[in-house]
């Protein structure tokens, strides 16, 4: 049953992506409205929780619950991925230079090797293919 509940709902956010993604403009203001009434949501019911008093009142009492976020941001790896992001960090790690840093030179040699990959994979996809084929004809 929670397989086709969960089936319903994945045909379902296809179907709307399907439709939303041919209204840029429109799907970008869905999904602000839906994403900031969500946070809304969830800050009520922190108050709401902390009003109760007693152990939740401490939980999510402010500065306790900072400090208890803070640790399960840390620990998740989320807290620097989402402040600092993947790409920063990755550029950091290897030493290369910011894109604002970057020559114009630099930028068309890596959309060079960027398209000499691309048609490498290309005839990769093609090579294996043709073997495929091969394959299925015997």
């Amino acid at each position: 049953m929670f397989k086709n509940i969960l089936n319903f709902f994945d045909k379902l956010e296809d179907y709307i992506r399907a439709h939303l993604s041919r209204y840029p403009i429109l799907y970008t203001l869905v999904g602000a409205i839906a994403i900031v009434l969500f946070w809304r949501g969830v800050w009520h019911t922190a108050d709401i929780l902390q009003g109760q008093g007693g152990w939740l009142g401490w939980i999510f009492y402010e500065p306790t619950n900072l400090i208890i976020m803070l640790a399960i941001l840390l620990a998740s790896g989320l807290f620097v991925s989402y402040f600092i992001g993947d790409t920063v960090i990755l550029s950091g790690l290897k030493q290369e230079k910011k894109t604002t840093e970057k020559t114009e030179k630099e930028i068309r040699e890596e959309s060079g090797q960027i398209g000499e990959i691309r048609s490498a994979i290309k005839d990769i996809k093609k090579e294996v293919d043709e073997i495929k084929e091969a394959v299925e004809k015997k």
